[in-house]
């Protein structure tokens, strides 16, 4: 490998963690949002609980959705790092858009179209692995309908079990209970997306021989993902804060408990599984399941459309930046590539 080569190599790893960071940054809100809308704990020690169970989260699941990103979705063989470097921008394009206009997207859902948007423009669909891919768009409906699920039937359990209990007694009673539900989901949320991450740099390290023959994920890049991540959610996500927390349903402690509580089930089901979710998507769904109990009215659900076609256009918009940034880079020798890639590393 030349030393440009390596020098790309380099830089890329350093975009995904930038991904990364603004990762943890833009979906803060999935940790913090009810236990902050529910004045729990204040903003600055919400976002200070989330990301240290963030850091944390590998120390409790493996690495099966870094896996499926790595080897489960396209080939690895016909994987370069302009290509790598093209999903990134197109994700992170994606997330600062969304993250201006307060939608609460979906930061995995953004790489993944950014890695399909870039291969497809380098080698068509053939490199595309439809089992991946297919059990990835699954989710897209499958794990907000978990989260609802999920969500209503804590919540109709809870109200049966507490039926006589007055509404201050519940309040006094599972605000401490939404520290639990809170590092819970944060846990998920570390776990499931510092993993994309994961997935994304053993990826460019596998296809720049950097690691050997097989693929696998370095330890240094699981314990650097989720401390990127953990730093991201310490600045925090405000305008998706509270478009989540306090914009589609009113919470309170026992239903912002079973919210988080339902989402982080689900989280946990699906990072076990190795299928990379989007915690937005599930936390969204939670609380509109908890909401929803309360009568149809009570779900804002003009905000939840306005959710659901940010989650609908992530991944062919993400995808369309990559596959432009890649065809623009095609038209540029190696050399300025380079060059670009660097001025817009030191940009950054």
């Amino acid at each position: 490998m030349t030393d440009a080569s390596f020098t790309l190599v380099i830089i890329t790893i350093v975009v995904a963690l930038l991904f990364d960071f603004l990762n943890g940054f833009h979906d803060a809100a999935n940790s913090i949002a009810a236990v902050v809308s529910t004045r729990v704990l204040k903003p600055h020690w919400a976002v200070l609980w989330a990301a240290f169970f963030n850091f944390v989260a590998f120390l409790f699941f493996g690495v099966h959705v870094a896996t499926t990103i790595g080897v489960g979705l396209v080939d690895p063989n016909v994987m370069s790092t302009q290509i790598i470097f093209s999903a990134l921008l197109g994700a992170i394009f994606w997330n600062i858009f969304t993250w201006y206009y307060g939608l609460p997207s979906s930061s995995s859902h953004a790489l993944i179209g950014g890695l399909l948007g870039a291969t497809i423009a380098h080698a068509g669909t053939q490199p595309l692995e439809w089992v991946g891919i297919t059990k990835v768009l699954a989710f897209i409906v499958i794990s907000p309908l978990l989260g609802i699920i999920m969500g209503m039937l804590l919540m109709y359990i809870t109200a049966r079990i507490f039926f006589y209990s007055t509404p201050h007694r519940l309040d006094e009673w599972f605000r401490p209970m939404q520290l639990l539900s809170s590092a819970f989901i944060s846990l998920g949320h570390g776990s499931n997306d510092a993993q994309k991450t994961m997935g994304i740099i053993a990826l460019l390290l596998y296809s720049s021989h950097q690691i050997g023959d097989h693929f696998y994920i370095p330890f240094w890049v699981v314990v650097v993902c989720n401390f990127v991540i953990a730093l991201g959610t310490c600045f925090g996500g405000w305008r998706i804060v509270k478009t989540m927390g306090m914009k589609i349903t009113k919470l309170r402690p026992v239903s912002g408990f079973c919210a988080d509580t339902a989402s982080a089930i689900t989280l946990a089901f699906a990072t076990i599984l190795g299928i990379p979710v989007s915690t937005t998507h599930t936390v969204t769904g939670s609380i509109i399941g908890v909401g929803s109990l309360n009568g149809f009215s009570a779900v804002r659900w003009g905000v939840a459309r306005s959710i659901v076609w940010a989650w609908v256009l992530t991944i062919p918009a993400s995808g369309c930046v990559a596959a432009i940034v890649w065809g623009v880079s095609q038209f540029i020798s190696s050399d300025l590539t380079l060059a670009l890639y660097s001025n817009f590393f030191i940009n950054v």
